[in-house]
């Protein structure tokens, strides 16, 4: 049957508020269960196991999708199909890991028989799934439930929002961990070496200054005209200002300082020191630091501009914030 596309977008919005309802059920109802997985597989990291997930049909995709996850974050995962596993593939058990099984009914005949030969090689097992009265639930170590008061699938067939539901609990589970093991920007980079995440979360602030001609560099004692000239040579909108002595950065004059002096200091403004309309101890970064702690400042501090220092404390390079969007890491 045909539908209209006014009845077309009401049923898609039907379902998506169905899918929403899981998703806020399963968050209203998380309990203590939830921090007792998160500390299993913390004791299973501590002890260089690693977490094993297991699922059939849609939850072996689900599976899949948070082994990736976690594996991302650096908790050592695997997949294992668990009708290869009562074919050999046990074999990639070790004593010590921890096993993560997924079913929404807790009933699949696959994953209640892997489950004893998991137990036989000493792993404490978590069960995922919908139904806190299944066999899987009954017979893990830990269970982790999402709550779906009905599938947003018309028929009640398709797994919809059942899986949403479990993709979201897995997802809080690796974030939580994520937090809980102070996991950094440079460590989530080192395992995400390829692609363009890869390119954006491993550039350094070295890789995008602007340095040479491009980086105006006075002494304080500079005119406000020199100043201005050398930042108009340089196309740049901010000049880095230095002792004259030992050169470490003293301040910086920007478009904004300029156009305020010149309010307020009247005709002889170009004549005057650029120390005393100068901006004092500004915001820095070092060369080695990378491109998105560069970005934070930008977004922190709402600058235009951020001096590059080296240990010194002499500046090196120049950040325009007009260079982020061709870069594309903001």
């Amino acid at each position: 049957m045909a539908l209209t596309s006014k009845t077309a977008l009401a049923r898609a919005r039907a379902c998506i508020r169905l899918e929403m309802e899981a998703l806020a059920e399963t968050a209203s109802r998380l309990d203590a269960g939830f921090v007792e997985v998160i500390h299993a597989i913390e004791r299973t990291l501590t002890a260089r196991g690693k977490v094993i997930f297991s699922g059939v049909g849609k939850s072996a995709h689900i599976a899949q999708k948070l082994c990736g996850t976690f594996n991302s974050t650096g908790v050592a995962s695997c997949f294992l199909d668990p009708t290869q596993a009562l074919h050999g593939d046990l074999g990639l058990v070790d004593e010590g890991d921890l096993a993560i099984l997924l079913s929404n009914s807790g009933q699949s005949e696959e994953i209640i028989r892997l489950l004893p030969c998991l137990k036989r090689f000493g792993l404490h097992i978590v069960a995922f799934t919908s139904n806190p009265e299944s066999e899987l639930a009954k017979g893990a170590d830990h269970r982790l439930f999402y709550h779906v008061p009905r599938e947003a699938c018309p028929l009640a067939l398709a797994p919809t929002a059942s899986t949403t539901a479990a993709l979201a609990l897995g997802d809080a589970v690796a974030m939580v961990l994520l937090e809980s093991r102070g996991l950094t920007r440079d460590d989530f980079a080192k395992f995400h070496p390829a692609g363009n995440l890869g390119r954006v979360l491993l550039l350094r602030v070295r890789d995008i200054m602007r340095t040479g001609a491009r980086l105006p560099v006075a002494p304080e004692t500079v005119s406000i005209q020199e100043a201005i000239l050398a930042m108009t040579k340089s196309k740049s909108g901010s000049i880095a200002l230095v002792h004259p002595k030992t050169g470490k950065l003293t301040g910086i004059l920007t478009d904004g300082d300029f156009r305020r002096g010149a309010i307020s200091a009247g005709p002889s403004f170009l004549g005057q020191p650029v120390a005393q309309f100068m901006t004092r101890a500004p915001k820095t970064i070092q060369d080695m630091a990378l491109g998105v702690d560069a970005l934070r400042l930008f977004e922190t501090h709402k600058i235009d501009d951020l001096i590059v220092v080296n240990r010194h404390g002499k500046p090196v390079g120049l950040v325009d914030g007009q260079d982020l969007p061709k870069l594309k890491i903001v």
